[in-house]
């Protein structure tokens, strides 16, 4: 299933399922007052019974929408917890060698000399997003006013469906309810400038709307390989950035299994697979403009698109300027 939360024309929020042709949505909310079928997290909770529930209002639709009729939200509005980790070296080295467009000397600007800490190989790096930072489709993402070179990050990632703790790397596909697509904007200049203090990210990735997961969320029997996605990028239709799901160094197996040593994890929690190589403006040394349309397109999961546009507070600067 390809599931979906919106918002009705009267405010109302519910969730459902794309129907084939993915230009109508199956509304679980409207068609049953099961617990269930409140919202997202209601419905990953329910585990296997939530999910037959669901395939068989799916198979017999009550209630159904246009898309266009609705404002299409992420799957999951308010993840219980957040980790994206980095798990591709091409990203790792290609990023490591653009210092130099911050003013920061002294690295290697050729990504085969970058020193790749050892223990990058030995286990999966992350920080802790902002939950509470997350849009979807077809909303516009606000640059930072403190930011200069916004960027986008073209990402993958996976909701947990069932609680855990010492997962095993054999039992992790257990733990997957299923896949989206994941923008990690960034303002650039400023993590660049914040993590020479060897902390962070914080103000580099938290602002509102940094976070954009969509359009849907698929449920893990319809990915049936997600180390075979073809990962694309697109700004204003022109693409930027193309990568392969197979070339994380850490799969989710490996993410699982380290996370959840001596602590346990959710349903609910969001884990993102980290940048693709070439998968941000930051490697290619070029970064977005205001009106820019970014979108993201992986093999299965659909298509990710949102505007940038500038803060309230460079706009008002700005029509200050021109008056």
């Amino acid at each position: 299933m390809r599931l979906v939360s919106f918002d009705l024309p009267s405010g109302a929020r519910h969730i459902g399922a794309m129907l084939p042709g993915a230009t109508r949505i199956a509304d679980f909310s409207a068609a049953n007052d099961a617990p269930w079928a409140r919202d997202m997290l209601a419905l990953i909770d329910a585990g296997a019974d939530g999910l037959a529930a669901a395939r068989a209002c799916l198979a017999a639709p009550r209630v159904t929408h246009d898309l266009a009729a609705v404002k299409l939200l992420a799957p999951v509005p308010e993840p219980r917890q957040m980790r994206d980790f980095l798990c591709f070296e091409k990203h790792l080295r290609q990023a490591r060698t653009q210092r130099h467009l911050f003013g920061i000397t002294g690295y290697p600007t050729d990504p085969a000399k970058v020193d790749v800490p050892r223990v990058w190989y030995e286990e999966p790096v992350y920080y802790k997003c902002n939950r509470f930072a997350v849009v979807g489709s077809g909303h516009d993402v606000v640059c930072p006013s403190y930011c200069q070179m916004l960027d986008y990050e073209l990402e993958f990632g996976i909701f947990l469906g069932k609680r855990g703790k010492n997962i095993a790397r054999a039992d992790a596909g257990q733990h997957i309810f299923g896949y989206c697509i994941f923008n990690d904007f960034s303002a650039r200049d400023q993590q660049m400038r914040e993590m020479q203090a060897q902390l962070g990210p914080t103000k580099g990735k938290d602002f509102d709307t940094a976070n954009v997961m969509g359009p849907w969320l698929v449920t893990a029997d319809e990915v049936p390989d997600p180390y075979a996605l073809t990962m694309v990028a697109r700004v204003n239709g022109v693409e930027w950035s193309r990568g392969t799901s197979g070339d994380m160094h850490h799969k989710f197996a490996d993410i699982l299994a380290h996370v959840s040593r001596d602590e346990t994890v959710y349903p609910g929690e969001f884990f993102g697979s980290g940048t693709v190589g070439s998968g941000c403006g930051l490697e290619l040394g070029r970064f977005l403009k205001m009106g820019d349309v970014v979108e993201l397109e992986i093999t299965g999961l659909g298509i990710l698109t949102n505007r940038v546009v500038a803060s309230a507070a460079a706009q008002q600067e700005t029509q200050e300027t021109l008056s």
